[in-house]
C-alpha cells in the first residue's frame, strides 16, 4: 500500500518521481527551493537562502486551554496589542460544569482580552479550533501558528505549524520563529480510495508506516500526485491533520480547482492561490501511497502508528489484544488492568462505543458518510452507543438542513455540541475496561479519559466513521466499511456563516488599551521564576525508561485543563497518571531552594555537594537546586506547554532524554528554562529517583556556546561521571534559560530598552 523511499528524489513537473538525477538536474540545495514549502517558508523568513529561518506567522490561533496562560505571559512581557489577526476559540473548556465558575470565567477573560488587544472571539461550541481556522482563517501562501498540535492547513494551501504557548508570545511581540531550514519529505498520493475507505484509513496507514522509524520527524510533508484530484476537500483535510501524528513540522499540499471552489464557498475567493511544486524538485526521502490498496483501518491502544488493516485485526484479534493487555501491564502494572480478550464473542469483537468527533472526524462528508451507512438501521438498544460531534455550527447547520443529523438520530446515534472533549477525555468517557472506536486524532494511554491510579483504565481505537458506522450497524461487532453495501452519493455542503457574522467578535486591528481585562478567581499570574545560578545540582524526581513518554502522561488532559489558568494548582497533576509521587518530590526540591535563597545552608546539599567539591558552602551560593526528570523519549503529542511550565513551577530545572520526541516539546522546555539534555546513544543510564547530577560551571558553558556538559551523578553508592548534551540553542534560547524562562527574557530586553531611552 505505501512505499518509502529512504533518499533524495527529484520530482519533475509535479508527477514523475527520479531517485537518480539526470546529467541537467539542479543542485538538491537548489531544486529544494523549487518544492511549495520553501517558497512559502522563504517568503515568510525575510528571503535569502540560509542554514536557518526566522518566520513570522500571518494568524495565530488558541483555544480555551492555552490563551489565558499566552496572554498572561505576553502581558508580563510587554504586549500592547495584537499585531496580527489573533483567533480565540473556545471548545476545550466548554464544559463548564467542572471546577464551578473557572471555564465560564476563562471564556470572559478570552472575550475582553480580544477587545483590549484587538483580537478574534469565537463563543464556546460554535467550532473547534481548527474547523473555524479552516473556515474563516487560512490563506493560500500563508502561513498560521496555534498553540495546539494539530495545527494543520496545508489541504488549504496554508503552511500552519502547532507549537506550546510561549512560541506564539514571541509572534505576540513581533519577534521570529527560529528553527533549521527543515528537511522536505514527499508524499505522493496515486489512485483512487475504494468505496467505504476514508481519510482517517489514510492517515493512519501514513502514521503506521513513518511515526516509529522517524522517517518524517522535524520534516515538512509536501503532498503532490494524481490522486489528490481524486479526494474531496473533508477527505484531504482529514489526512492532512493528522499529519501530526508522524512527528512532522508541518505540511503543504498541491492546490486545484476543488480548493478554489473551498476558498469560493466560504466566501473568500480571493485568499486561494494555486500552488504545485517548480519542474524540479528536490526531496529529502518520499513516501508513495496507491490509495486505491487502502483498506479500513485500525490504530490500536495506545498510539496512531499501532496500524492494522480491521482484516488484519479480526482475523489476529487475540493475539493482538493480548499485546495491547501487556502494553498496558507494563505501563500501569497492578494499578489498573485492561482484559480485552473477553470481549472476543464466537470469534467477533465486540467495541462498546463509537465516537466520531473534533477537527479529524467531525467533517461534514465524514457525518454524511457515516449517516449513508447507518440509513434505516439502529446501533441497537444494547451497551454499544454512538456519539456525533460536529465540527462547526455551520456544518451542524448544513447536516440539519439535508437531513443528515435526522438520520443518524432516528438511528441511535446522539448529536453534541461543537467540543473536542472525546479527543482528550472531557467527553464520552468509555467504561471501566470498555473498548472505544473513534473518529478523533489520538489514542494514548488515559487521554480518554480514565484515571489508572483509581484503577480505572479503558482503551480507544482509532478507526474512520464510515467503519464505526458499519460497526454500529452490526450490532458493536468491530466492521470494516469496506465489507458492506451502501449507497452513497456525495451531499453538496453549503458553507453559511450567518452564525459567526452574529456571535464572533472581531476586533483586529481595533484594539482599546482602555478595556479591562476580566479575571475570575482561578486565573492567576505566574510565580516568580529565577536566573540561572553559574552551577546546577538537580535531584531525579522521576525516571521513566518507557520507549515514548506523551505530554498527556507529562500533564493529564481531561479534568485538569479546568485549571489551565492557575499555574500552581495545575501544577499538582503533573505526573499524577505516571509517576504519583512526582510533586511531592519535586515541591520538597523547591522547598530547599527557597532556602537556599534565603541564605540558609540545607545539609542535605551541602553534603552531596561535599562529594564533588572542596568548599561546598560556597558553591552552593552560586549553584541553582531543583529537580530534573530523565525519561527516554518525552513530549510526543499534544504541544501543551503546561507539560513543560508544571515542571518550573514545582522547581524543575533540567529534562535528560536520549531524544525529545517533537520539536515542540523541546521548544517548551527552553521557553519554561528547563535545560533539555540529551545523552549519546552508548551511554547507559541506570540512575534511580532520589540520585543528585551536578552540572559545574552550567551559566558559563552555556555562554561560550559549549555543547558538552561535563557533570557528576551522586548516587548512595558513589560519585560517576558522565556528559550531557545541549545542541543547537539560539543565542535567544540561551539567554532564555539564563534569564530563568521566556518571561524573564523578555523584562530584561524591556528594562534594557528603557535604560538605553533614558541616556538618549
Amino acid at each position: 500500500m505505501t512505499q518509502l523511499i529512504n533518499g533524495g528524489v527529484y520530482l519533475l513537473h509535479g508527477r514523475e518521481i527520479a531517485q537518480t538525477p539526470g546529467e541537467s538536474f539542479p543542485s538538491p540545495d537548489d531544486a529544494r527551493e523549487n518544492t511549495m514549502a520553501y517558497n512559502i517558508l522563504r517568503a515568510h523568513s525575510g528571503g535569502g537562502r540560509g542554514k536557518n529561518m526566522n518566520i513570522k506567522f500571518d494568524a495565530l490561533i488558541s483555544h480555551d486551554i492555552t490563551y489565558v496562560g499566552i496572554i498572561q505571559t505576553a502581558r508580563g512581557s510587554g504586549l500592547k496589542e495584537f499585531p496580527v489577526p489573533y483567533a480565540l476559540t473556545n471548545c476545550h473548556n466548554s464544559l463548564c460544569a467542572v471546577g464551578g465558575t473557572i471555564n465560564e470565567d476563562d471564556h470572559v477573560f478570552g472575550l475582553s482580552a480580544a477587545k483590549k488587544y484587538g483580537g478574534i472571539y469565537v463563543p464556546a461550541n460554535q467550532a473547534v479550533i481548527h474547523q473555524f481556522a479552516r473556515e474563516m482563517m487560512a490563506k493560500g501562501g500563508g502561513m498560521m501558528l496555534g498553540s495546539d498540535s494539530h495545527t494543520r492547513y496545508g489541504a488549504l494551501g496554508t503552511m500552519a505549524v502547532g507549537e506550546g504557548g510561549p512560541e506564539l508570545v514571541k509572534q505576540l511581540l513581533s519577534n521570529t520563529y527560529d528553527i533549521p531550514s527543515p528537511e522536505v519529505v514527499l508524499v505522493y498520493l496515486t489512485g483512487t480510495p475504494k468505496h467505504g475507505v476514508g481519510p482517517h484509513d489514510v492517515a493512519i496507514e501514513l502514521v503506521g508506516k513513518v511515526f516509529k522509524n522517524g522517517f518524517v520527524k522535524n520534516a515538512v510533508l509536501e503532498f503532490a500526485g494524481d490522486g489528490i484530484a481524486n479526494l474531496s476537500m473533508d477527505f484531504r483535510i482529514g489526512i492532512d491533520v493528522m499529519t501530526t501524528e508522524t512527528a512532522c513540522l508541518s505540511s503543504i499540499w498541491e492546490t486545484d480547482d476543488k480548493v478554489k471552489a473551498f476558498y469560493e464557498n466560504h466566501g473568500r475567493p480571493d485568499d486561494y492561490k494555486k500552488l504545485a511544486p517548480g519542474d524540479v524538485a528536490y526531496y529529502d526521502r518520499a513516501v508513495i501511497i496507491n490509495l486505491d490498496e487502502i483498506e479500513s483501518m485500525i490504530a490500536l491502544p495506545f498510539h496512531p502508528s499501532e496500524a492494522y488493516t480491521i482484516h488484519e485485526f479480526n482475523e489476529n484479534a487475540a493475539d493482538l489484544l493480548r499485546e495491547v493487555e501487556k502494553r498496558a501491564e507494563a505501563q500501569f502494572g497492578k494499578k489498573a488492568k485492561l482484559s480485552l480478550t473477553d470481549k472476543l464473542v464466537d470469534g467477533k469483537f465486540i467495541v462498546d462505543q463509537g465516537t466520531i468527533a473534533g477537527c479529524s472526524g467531525g467533517m461534514f462528508d465524514n457525518i454524511c458518510e457515516a449517516a449513508a451507512i447507518l440509513d434505516g438501521a439502529s446501533v441497537g438498544d444494547s451497551y454499544f452507543s454512538l456519539s456525533v460531534y460536529p465540527s462547526s455550527v455551520p456544518v451542524n447547520l448544513a447536516l440539519i438542513k439535508n437531513g443528515v443529523q435526522a438520520k443518524l438520530l432516528e438511528a441511535g446515534a446522539l448529536f453534541k455540541p461543537c467540543f473536542c472533549g472525546p479527543c482528550f477525555g472531557a467527553g464520552d468517557v468509555p467504561s471501566n475496561n470498555g473498548f472505544s472506536i473513534r473518529h478523533t486524532t489520538r489514542n494514548f494511554p488515559n487521554r480518554e479519559g480514565s484515571k489508572p491510579g483509581e484503577g480505572q483504565l479503558s482503551a480507544v481505537a482509532l478507526t474512520d466513521s464510515r467503519s464505526i458506522a458499519a460497526t454500529a450497524k452490526n450490532g458493536g461487532v468491530l466492521t470494516a466499511a469496506t465489507d458492506i453495501e451502501y449507497d452513497y452519493t456525495p451531499s453538496e455542503y453549503v458553507f453559511d456563516k450567518g452564525v459567526y457574522d452574529k456571535r464572533v467578535y472581531r476586533g483586529f486591528g481595533k484594539a482599546n488599551p482602555e478595556e479591562p481585562l476580566r479575571f475570575g478567581s482561578n486565573i492567576t499570574d505566574w510565580s516568580k521564576i529565577y536566573p540561572l545560578s553559574e552551577h546546577l545540582l538537580v535531584k531525579l524526581a522521576a525516571v521513566i525508561h518507557d520507549e515514548v513518554t506523551t505530554t498527556d502522561e507529562l500533564i493529564p488532559s481531561g479534568e485538569t485543563s479546568s485549571y489551565r489558568s492557575n499555574p500552581l494548582r495545575l501544577a499538582q497533576f503533573a505526573l499524577s497518571r505516571r509517576e504519583p509521587e512526582y510533586v511531592k518530590r519535586s515541591e520538597s526540591c523547591a522547598e530547599l531552594e527557597a532556602k537556599r535563597r534565603s541564605g540558609e545552608a540545607p545539609s542535605e546539599l551541602i553534603s552531596v555537594l561535599s562529594r564533588v567539591c572542596g568548599d561546598p558552602k560556597e558553591t552552593l551560593k552560586a549553584t541553582s537546586f531543583g529537580s530534573a526528570i530523565y525519561a527516554t523519549k518525552p513530549g510526543d503529542g499534544s504541544a501543551r506547554e503546561q507539560a513543560a511550565s508544571c515542571q518550573k513551577v514545582l522547581g524543575g530545572y533540567a529534562n535528560i532524554c536520549r531524544e525529545f520526541a517533537t520539536k515542540r516539546y523541546r521548544s517548551n522546555c527552553i521557553n519554561w528554562g528547563i535545560l533539555p539534555f540529551t545523552l549519546d546513544s552508548d551511554t547507559p543510564f541506570d540512575y534511580s529517583v532520589g540520585d543528585y547530577i551536578f552540572i559545574p560551571n552550567v551559566r558559563q558553558n552555556l555562554l561560550d556556546g559549549k555543547e558538552e556538559f561535563p557533570a557528576n551523578i551522586i548516587t548512595k553508592d558513589g560519585r560517576e561521571n558522565i556528559t550531557l548534551y545541549v545542541k543547537g540553542l539560539t543565542n535567544d534560547e540561551k539567554d532564555i534559560i539564563l534569564q530563568g524562562c521566556l518571561m524573564n527574557h523578555y523584562a530584561a530586553n524591556l528594562k534594557s530598552t528603557e535604560r538605553n531611552d533614558s541616556n538618549e
